[in-house]
């Protein structure tokens, strides 16, 4: 395994990592209050609330996840690894990381808000990934 491919593997084990906590902090932080029902937020929370931040934080990473993850997945089952494919990698991750972090501590109803530039160079590195991977597939 090159050490690129291995850099690529360990930021999707990272990815999977701030996915799990992202559930787990929103899952206990919604059963930590007063008469929680299981599935179910209330629907009068908004930002002020760590439960809905928590709660959006991890569904917002459930949002993108699909179009992330099979993106970098079809690139490793054509084994596809380029240095700007893996530093495209790690700029999304990075940029989760970030966001995560930034929902978790700000609370606000401004957009676009500090968490919103972290969003959108998440979503820059992963137009980046399907365009280089399209245009691998192209050279076949």
């Amino acid at each position: 395994m090159t050490e690129l491919a291995l850099s690529a593997y360990f930021a999707l084990y990272l990815y999977l990592l701030i996915v799990f906590t992202q559930w787990a902090v929103a899952s206990s932080s919604k059963a930590s209050q007063k008469n929680a029902v299981p599935g179910k937020i209330d629907t009068n929370l908004s930002h002020e609330s760590f439960v809905f931040r928590a709660h959006r934080t991890f569904q917002n990473t459930l949002e993108n996840s699909a179009l992330f993850l099979g993106t970098v997945l079809f690139s490793f089952i054509i084994g596809y690894h380029s240095a700007v494919f893996a530093i495209c990698i790690w700029v999304y991750v990075i940029a989760r990381l970030i966001h995560m972090v930034l929902y978790y501590a700000i609370a606000t109803e401004k957009n676009p808000s500090p968490r919103s530039y972290f969003f959108l160079a998440g979503v820059g590195a992963n137009v980046v990934m399907l365009v280089l991977l399209g245009l691998r597939l192209a050279a076949y």
